[in-house]
């Protein structure tokens, strides 16, 4: 392992990594794993690149130096970002899978026992049973989740860099409220969301900010399609700021009108939803407990809105097509896994179908402590009225003790 000061984090920490990644290996009696993954690749070695839809990987014997294997292209990313010292590149017109099969030959393990994560979006069918059908002499076993287990406890390194996402996604959403006024179109707002977020030190977010207006606020993960904002709309706004392929995400809805009733009522639940909720995590609340807290106060309103989602999901590394780490842990019923210091969640108490027309949101990022969480952000969670053109509220960025 190389020792370089470059990177995200300092060389011990991916050491830590390397050695728990290799603890599990050896409970689940694996000789190596090869790890395929992009977010577990960035978490292991630093690498990323926006060319992972090419194989790559890497493979971590048990004892011996780890490799990787990627598209020539791309082996610039590992001696450029990463502490690994062995590549074993293939050309465009080469045969990725072969390159992978005779790299473990060559390095002894192609008798051994070795991991694969056959869940991975970007190891698919038809390049697993190559890969079977090559490794002949050892033994293929699914190793799903076997990085994502450390991935689940975020170090003081990884909150820090996630304070900077979060300050990226709070400037964001600052300049999106801002920007929802009658007359501007959802291409406008979603301009300065981009703009704040990478202005304040954002970097490409794995999914760009949700904005949708009015009647369009229905429409399950739609965003910008250029309709123009009309007195009387709702304007909902997801934004996910990144750093370092960290993220953290939040809701904010904008209304260009009055408070009414209905959304007064609507904007009472959410936020009574996260007031409680934040009011006893905790190392050792379980997600099904969190989600019941949240859907238990959202499923109680009289504006005919639902929770139709989980309540919440570990978020952390990402690259497209999602932001959230949710595969690994959700807040959902059902759920046993009690929740740890150092977990990290967007909490999603949104309501969808206010009175039968128009969604809403209010969410929050939020980390476990010790005795119980913190938020990443400090702006306010009421609804920005910007009936006459002006927003409300704007609050300097920090980071807030609940």
């Amino acid at each position: 392992m190389r020792v370089r000061d470059d990177m995200t984090f300092p060389s011990d920490e991916y050491e830590r990594r390397i050695e728990q990644l290799r603890q599990r290996m050896q409970q689940r009696l694996l000789d190596a794993v090869v790890i395929t993954d992009p977010e577990n690749l960035m978490y292991l070695t630093d690498y990323q690149t926006t060319g992972y839809s090419f194989f790559q990987a890497l493979v971590v014997p048990l004892e011996s130096e780890p490799f990787m294997i990627t598209r020539q292209m791309e082996e610039s990313n590992v001696l450029e970002r990463t502490w690994v010292e062995i590549t074993r590149p293939y050309p465009d017109t080469g045969d990725a899978i072969q390159q992978l099969v005779t790299s473990l030959k060559e390095f002894g393990l192609d008798t051994k026992n070795v991991g694969y994560e056959r869940n991975s979006y970007f190891f698919p069918a038809y390049q697993q049973d190559r890969i079977h059908t090559s490794f002949k002499a050892g033994r293929l076993m699914d190793c799903f989740g076997i990085v994502e287990q450390g991935r689940l406890r975020k170090s003081p390194y990884e909150i820090d860099v996630m304070r900077r996402a979060a300050r990226a996604t709070q400037a964001g959403m600052q300049a999106g409220l801002a920007a929802a006024q009658v007359g501007a179109t959802e291409n406008d707002v979603a301009a300065e969301i981009a703009r704040g977020m990478f202005t304040a030190g954002g970097e490409y977010p794995a999914v760009m900010p949700y904005v949708t207006s009015g009647p369009r606020t229905m429409i399950g993960h739609a965003t910008w399609e250029g309709r123009e904002l009309q007195s009387g709309d709702a304007v909902f706004l997801e934004v996910g700021g990144c750093y370092r392929r960290y993220h953290t995400a939040m809701m904010r809805t904008a209304l260009l009108h009055d408070m009414t009733p209905a959304m007064e009522h609507a904007q009472e639940r959410m936020t009574t939803a996260l007031s409680e909720l934040k009011a006893v995590l905790r190392p050792g609340i379980t997600v099904s407990d969190a989600d019941s807290i949240v859907r238990t106060i959202i499923s109680d309103n009289h504006v005919g809105a639902e929770l139709v989602t989980r309540a919440g999901y570990s978020i952390g590394i990402a690259f497209p097509p999602s932001w959230d780490e949710g595969y690994i842990l959700s807040l959902m019923p059902g759920g046993n896994t009690v929740l740890d210091e150092g977990m990290t969640f967007h909490v999603i108490p949104w309501m969808w179908g206010v009175e039968g027309t128009r969604t809403v949101g209010i969410s929050d990022t939020i980390r476990i402590t010790e005795t119980g969480c913190e938020s990443f952000f400090d702006l306010k969670e009421d609804f920005t009225i910007n009936a006459t053109g002006e927003a409300e509220g704007a609050e300097p960025l920090g980071l807030r003790a609940v």
